[in-house]
């Protein structure tokens, strides 16, 4: 491939771009007086218009320099870049280390036919390069011709690639309950932050004869505004970030569209998933709905354009449970995991932390009302206690381990609750951690840590509360299967049955000494080991009664293990 230039449209765009902004922060300082023109009369214009010829010739001058002097090629090999109009930056990135190569296309570069290629690699924090910006037909281009030198195919074997399958695409019914289902949590710190002073202005309102009813009435008017504006910001981004939301399967790689006013195109390669995760929550469980997210190793699809932190995005954001069991099964065969919940013993310690939670709430409540003398019922909170009983039961209740032929599968969450899948072969570390709450009740957290999850961010697949022999035993029982596992991918096998383990012996042997380093099981100090995450925020303290029912096969348990 000769080597080529951004689309020549780029230099019209990123001038617009650039000056846009400059002009819009002139013409504020000018309304508001933030400086003075040093001239009188008619030669202050002229001055400024000078100024500002001169600036957008300078401004036109150095993006056509941009332009001329920043090249690219695609090699057998690698993806070279020449960059640079003052001082030159030359980059040569190996083709193996590439991993997605997104596209993303606002309203304005859709209408001029340009977009933006950010090309990601495996384990980096950001975007390791970016074309900004070439033709679309020049972007899907270089998509289609790096996967192809990826695979070690030439053009003749590209073009005779089956066409892509469309495995699911989004429709509008479907993006309306996505709109309906979701909630901005950030809505509520900003309005306490820039709106802090609301509660005045609503009790403000209400007569002022009505004394303490008008708190009352203030505080709750207030908090349903808050509610309100959160569903509408949520559904509101929901909408424009997946309309037209698609999701189809080509030989070696998912590849998603999505996006209203910012278009993404992207893909998802399968020898980089690290972890799938089914999440929902009581009102998805009770409409019947979930979402699925593709961990892959050390990236998220669509984080190199939207800014976003390293972890999952959406790899479909809601469908019925029954196509999210469908698709999983197209990525990773799992079958239908029968759940091992924790021992029963555990619902005492969820009990005990919501009912510190409600006596903490008692005595500030009583204190409170003894200063102030609000004539505040302090015992109010005391009418929880059934409710910790009842939610405790729902948290020992949608916990729960399987390990499957090629699988492991973990289950955390009642408000939001996860379930992930982990190939035994990406596992990178077992970790095995019992803080002193837990050695009470004979109890231990495992966590199945792997190369695209964040462990203390309590991001990955956890057995939560285990029992401390079962924790023992699962430790050496997830280093064998991973070991198995391993020595069976390298030969290019799908699955690993009984009889893939007497065929694999040998390498398993070969390759112990490897794999103890690369799947050490750690033992942490409990002293110094913080509860698990999987208990934090994740979690609350209700559920829908309705769960039994729920038509997700998976949401079957085994109380063998209960004591």
């Amino acid at each position: 491939m000769a080597t080529q230039h951004l689309s020549p449209l780029s230099v019209p765009y990123r001038v617009l771009q650039r000056g846009g902004s400059i002009v819009a922060a002139l013409g504020f300082a000018l309304a508001t007086g933030g400086f003075s023109l040093p001239f009188a009369g008619i030669t202050g214009p002229l001055v400024l218009v000078g100024l500002a010829s001169l600036f957008a010739i300078a401004l036109v001058a150095y993006e056509f320099a941009y332009y001329r002097r920043f090249t690219y090629e695609l090699t057998a090999d690698t993806f070279d870049i020449e960059s640079g109009v003052f001082a030159r930056r030359n980059r040569e990135i190996p083709l193996g280390r590439i991993q997605n190569v997104d596209i993303s296309r606002n309203v304005i570069q859709r209408a001029m036919g340009i977009a933006a290629v950010s090309f990601e690699t495996a384990g980096g924090t950001e975007t390791e390069a970016k074309l900004r910006f070439v033709s679309f037909e020049e972007a899907k281009r270089l998509q289609r011709e790096l996967g192809r030198l990826k695979r070690g195919e030439s053009a003749d074997e590209d073009a005779d690639t089956p066409v892509a399958e469309e495995l699911f695409k989004l429709e509008g019914r479907e993006l309306g309950i996505l709109g309906a289902l979701s909630f901005d949590f950030r809505v509520p710190g900003i309005i306490f932050l820039f709106f802090s002073g609301s509660l005045t202005v609503v009790t403000s309102l209400f007569p002022s004869d009505l004394g303490p009813v008008v708190v009352v009435l203030g505080t709750f008017v207030l908090l349903l505004l808050v509610i309100l504006a959160s569903w509408i910001t949520g559904a509101a981004i929901a909408i424009v970030n997946y309309y037209g939301f698609r999701l189809v399967q080509s030989a070696d790689e998912l590849q998603y569209e999505r996006g209203l006013l910012q278009r993404y195109d992207g893909s998802i390669p399968f020898d980089k998933v690290q972890t799938l995760t089914i999440a929902d929550n009581p009102l998805k469980r009770w409409a019947g709905y979930a979402t699925l997210l593709v961990e892959t190793a050390g990236y998220a699809p669509g984080q190199g354009d939207s800014g976003s932190s390293r972890g999952s995005e959406a790899a479909v954001p809601i469908a019925s449970r029954e196509r999210i069991e469908d698709l999983v099964n197209d990525i990773e065969p799992v079958g239908s995991p029968d759940f091992r919940r924790p021992p029963k013993r555990t619902r005492r310690r969820y009990f005990g932390r919501y009912s510190i939670v409600i006596g903490a709430a008692t005595a500030v409540l009583s204190v409170a009302g003894s200063v102030a003398s609000l004539g505040l019922p302090w015992y109010a909170p005391l009418a929880l206690i059934p409710v910790a009983a009842v939610a405790a039961h729902y948290k020992w209740k949608h916990r729960g381990l399987w390990l499957g032929e090629n699988h492991v599968v973990t289950r955390n969450g009642v408000l939001k609750r996860e379930t992930k899948i982990v190939p035994y072969y990406r596992i990178q570390t077992v970790i095995d951690s019992r803080t002193i709450f837990q050695r009470r009740l004979r109890l231990a957290t495992v966590t199945i840590d792997t190369a695209g999850s964040l462990s203390l961010g309590g991001q990955d697949a956890a057995a939560v509360d285990i029992d401390t022999d079962y924790a023992d035993e699962l430790r050496d029982e997830l280093e064998s299967r991973l070991r198995v596992a391993v020595a069976a991918h390298r030969q290019g096998r799908v699955g690993i049955g009984a009889d893939d383990e007497l065929s694999v012996t040998e390498s398993v042997e070969q390759s112990k000494s490897e794999q103890d380093g690369t799947a050490d099981t750690a033992h942490s100090d409990p002293d110094d080991a913080v509860d698990n995450a999987a208990d934090g925020a994740t979690d609350g303290p209700s559920d829908d009664a309705t769960d039994d029912a729920d038509p997700f096969v998976w949401d079957t348990a085994s109380d063998d293990n209960s004591k």
